[in-house]
């Protein structure tokens, strides 16, 4: 894990202001570069309601960086030297470089510069307890249900999500009195290693963030197995015991203490080495969501109707039910309230609908994540008398494109017209090889009875080419625009053009 440490270095090579960071104390300043992104935004939200002096900018105005005005933090639109206070700790995450100019002043002020990921561990020794929701899928879902059930159960939860939970309209909060903390904890860097929440949920383990982690998941599971091994002795671990790669990195602790920590969840219960406490049974889709019967350590508990849709969004609620049970909350406390979680935005977020069309917007950029999302969606079109699934995919780096490339040219069976559009890069270069066309290409090679199309251009301007590849008068369609970067603009300008004339 040389990165990581290479990463930690970069990180503490700053100078020492009055004191170093060793925590939150009264009267602390912070500012914030990249403040309006939803990881920084959801900390500097909890700072500013829990009353500490809180500052930042950003290249853009956001939703995020408006709520925090009005909040009383004070934000500024662009990256400027003149934009840092001095004297205040300085917040960033791994996106941003040396060459920033709050950067390079807050080295020569000799400020504290501490990674996003400090101030997230800071801030979980605020509370009594926190739950850390965790792997490689499903990790804003899960934690935005449970800031929501504890939310509507009025157990006055302070939590740090990434994305906004529609029913609640914020990424994060807190209260004075919160003694529960539920924090999204990201691996993408592997930073995820300096955590120790009192509850640590993994729903899942795969290769993914290749740029990072080099030997895919053999990396992940090294990171997963540190950040275990340096928890306390009664840390609760609940982990998805249908997981291929859960269950590796508990083969992995079998022999240590922490094994008996494990509380595993499971759906399909035939998982040999490790017996589930807690299993969804009984479960039965329909057009909403689904529902199922919940069996805790061999006890009934009663059933959940669920919103959100497809076996992935089961074994999220499953997770978020498990972790609550481990934290004390009572069953009946919070399982009414499941049914009216929507889903975080961005996932299986339906964003045009009319009689001929739906258009349903998702953030699923692995194959994995497809694949669950293209599951979804098939049960969701016989439900809903639909005809058609179109998938509208943009791949997201081509880092990613290239390492799983093979995965991504099996992911899309179950849609019946496939359209690439090309990469976004988020910093890419260009790969000659690993590109849209190519893979479009080729995966027409590979499926020659799928109607598979590529379209080359920005998002705004590709609106009139996609509606001629898709639309069908005499066809009722799903259409599902997948990916984790600018096509979440897609879907509105689509359905509109696509209207026309019906």
């Amino acid at each position: 894990m040389s990165a990581l440490l290479d990463l930690f270095k970069s990180f503490n090579k700053h100078h020492t202001c009055k004191r170093s960071f060793d925590g939150i104390k009264k009267g602390d300043k912070f500012h914030f570069i990249a403040m309006g992104g939803v990881g920084q935004s959801a900390l500097a939200k909890i700072l500013v309601k829990s009353g500490y002096e809180v500052s930042g900018s950003d290249i853009n105005d956001s939703k995020y960086l408006k709520e925090l005005k009005a909040l009383g933090a004070k934000v500024y639109i662009g990256h400027n030297a003149a934009n840092v206070p001095d004297d205040c700790f300085v917040v960033l995450s791994s996106a941003i470089k040396e060459n920033n100019p709050e950067l390079i002043k807050a080295r020569e002020l000799g400020l504290t510069v501490i990674h996003r990921s400090d101030l997230l561990l800071a801030l979980t020794h605020e509370f009594a307890l926190t739950i850390g929701f965790a792997g490689t899928h499903g990790k804003t879902t899960t934690s935005g249900l449970a800031s929501y059930l504890l939310e509507k159960a009025d157990k006055k939860p302070a939590y740090a999500v990434g994305g906004i939970i529609p029913e609640i309209n914020t990424n994060a909060n807190a209260y004075k009195n919160s003694s529960m903390f539920i924090a999204e904890l990201d691996e993408s860097d592997g930073t995820i290693v300096k955590y120790s929440p009192e509850i640590l949920v993994i729903n899942n383990l795969e290769a993914d963030h290749l740029d990072f982690y080099k030997n895919g998941l053999s990396d992940v599971l090294d990171t997963f197995e540190k950040l275990i091994l340096s928890e306390p002795d009664d840390v609760k671990i609940v982990a998805n015991l249908d997981d291929a790669g859960v269950t590796e990195l508990l083969q992995r602790l079998k022999n240590t203490k922490y094994i008996k920590n494990i509380t595993g969840f499971s759906i399909e219960n035939n998982i040999a080495d490790f017996t589930p406490d807690i299993i969804a049974k009984d479960i039965i889709f329909n057009e909403t969501g689904a529902e199922f019967e919940v069996i805790y350590k061999k006890q009934p508990l009663g059933k959940i109707k669920t919103s959100l849709k497809g076996i992935h969004n089961v074994y999220n609620t499953l997770a978020v039910t498990a972790a609550l049970l481990e934290a004390g909350c009572k069953f009946d406390d919070f399982s009414k309230y499941v049914s009216g979680f929507t889903g975080m935005g961005r996932r299986f977020q339906t964003v045009f609908k009319n009689e001929n069309f739906e258009i349903i917007d998702d953030y699923a950029h692995h194959p994995s994540e497809i694949k669950a999302t293209l599951n979804a969606a098939c049960e969701y079109r016989v439900k809903s008398g639909k005809d058609r699934v179109t998938a509208v995919f943009q791949p997201h780096r081509y880092t990613r494109l290239k390492a799983l490339w093979e995965e991504f040219l099996e992911c899309f069976d179950n849609c019946d017209t496939l359209v690439v559009l090309d990469v976004f890069n988020a910093g890419d270069e260009f790969d000659p090889e690993f590109n849209s066309e190519n893979f479009t290409r080729l995966y027409k090679e590979k499926h020659p009875s799928k109607n598979v199309f590529y379209i080359k251009g920005k998002i705004a301007d590709i609106t009139l080419e996609l509606k001629e590849k898709i639309k069908d008068n005499n066809s009722k369609d799903l259409i599902l625009t997948l990916g984790a970067g600018d096509i979440t603009k897609l879907g509105a300008p689509l359905g509109k053009e696509l209207s026309k004339g019906n």
